[in-house]
Formats: C-alpha cells, structure tokens, sequence
C-alpha cells in the first residue's frame, strides 16, 4: 500500500466523480489546443487512469520512488511516458519534441506556487493548464484587483493567462483529507502577451509594491525612480491591490522613460 508523504505535500484523490471531471475538463483543453499532455506529480495513477482512456499524448513527471514504482507495476503508464524526476528541476526544452504542451495534475500542495512560476517562465510552451490547489492559492492566483488575496502571483499569472475557477472540492474527497478546501482552476494563454511582461523591471516593480502592500507605491518604489517629481504622479499614491496589471505596465512605463 503506498502512503501519502508529507514531504511531498500528498493528498490522494479519491471522489471517482471528481477524477472523471477533471479529466473530462482536461480532455477539452486538449482537444483546443495540444494533445500534448505533462501531468505533475501523478502519485496512485487515479486521474492518469482517467486520461489514458483519452487520445492524448500523456507524460507524467513523479519524484516519488513508490509512486513511479506503483505506476509501472499496475501498468497505468510505461517507462516511456514516466519521468523520474523533480518537476521543478525538469528542463522543458527537449519535452514533446519542443512542442507546445498542457500542463495539469492534482499538484503537491507544499511546491505549488513554484509549478505557477516555473509555469510562467515557461509560457511560450504551455497554452493552456488545468491544475488542483489549495482553495486560498487557487484564489490567489485568479482573484482580481480590489481582492484580500490579490498579489504578486495574480499579477504575473493574469498578464499571460485568462483563469477560470472549475470545481470547489472538500477535504473527504482525499486520502489523507487536507485542512482546507480544494479548487481546481484552469489558466489558458492569452492571444497576445505584451512584452512588456515578460521585462524585468515589470517584475521587479511587481514584486516590491507587494513587498509591503500597506504602502503607498511612492514609498515601495522610490528606489526606482530618479526623477522624484514622478512621485507625484497620482497613480504613486495608490497601494498594489488597487492596481489592475495594465496600470502595472503603466507604472513600469513611467519609469522605463526616466532619463538616465
């Protein structure tokens, strides 16, 4: 019998009407737009088992010894499709070819913000993801502006990505059943990511106002700026959780322009 680890943030998926839901909800992304398929962190094979009846190209990324050994014993996925490894160590370059590829799973809890960044880091390969989380990072991640839990993952998840809250699942859905509920979200890419997302200083100034989101954003950012008369430019007086990400793009615009 294989056992949930804590050191791998494990809850096991075992509502059988859930797995069918999300693989059904991922079967659609796939005929949208890749049937290239990575799931993260597979564990049992029961949302696998799911997506193996689907006419999909699916590999799957597990750490965990035990699991990958459950995984080839009961013949859910072959040594072909099974990669032994960290997904956060995984180089994405040779995966599918170099092919665009969906990017899904029930992900371990405890590195959950850390698949999201490599995720975006990572976009131009992946139009598209689907993925369980905790409720309070599934809504960190989507919520918009003006929201308690708006932060620096919104942001830079929103600027890329189009999210959509799928399915609200409680702790006796799993084994062992987590402390909190569940939500799996779906992210697809936007058409046109603008670069000024992709540029440093975008992230920089990102990170910072939420550094010390009770501060106006002249006090978080006047690192950044040379010219001080920029400061008075009203947009300084407000706080980060007021900003949609186009005034972020505007703020970096601002400051991108300063004469040097």
């Amino acid at each position: 019998m294989q056992f949930a680890k804590k050191k791998y943030g494990q809850h096991f998926l075992i509502n059988q009407n859930v797995v069918e839901q999300i693989a059904s909800y991922i079967n659609a992304l796939a005929q949208k737009h890749t049937k290239n398929v990575l799931e993260v962190g597979p564990g049992k094979g029961v949302l696998t088992q799911e997506l193996v009846k689907y006419d999909l190209n699916l590999k799957a990324v597990e750490i965990d010894q035990d699991m990958v050994d459950h995984l080839l014993q009961a013949k859910i996925l072959t040594e072909e499709a099974l990669i032994r490894q960290n997904f956060l160590k995984l180089d994405l370059d040779d995966l599918f070819g170099g092919e665009e590829f969906l990017l899904v799973g029930n992900f371990p809890y405890n590195i959950s913000s850390q698949i999201v960044i490599k995720m975006l880091e990572e976009y131009s390969r992946i139009p598209a993801m689907l993925g369980m989380f905790q409720r309070e990072m599934a809504e960190r991640i989507i919520e918009p502006k003006g929201s308690k839990v708006y932060g620096r993952l919104s942001v830079l998840t929103q600027c890329k990505y189009i999210g959509k809250k799928m399915v609200k699942i409680s702790p006796g859905s799993f084994n062992p059943p987590p402390k909190v509920d569940s939500m799996v979200i779906q992210l697809e890419r936007k058409e046109v990511v603008d670069t000024i997302y992709t540029k440093k200083l975008f992230k920089t100034i990102v990170h910072l106002s939420f550094g010390q989101r009770r501060k106006m954003l002249r006090n978080t950012l006047k690192g950044l700026v040379k010219e001080k008369a920029l400061l008075e430019e009203s947009i300084f007086t407000e706080r980060p959780e007021q900003l949609s990400i186009e005034q972020f793009a505007y703020l970096t615009e601002l400051i991108e322009k300063q004469e040097i």
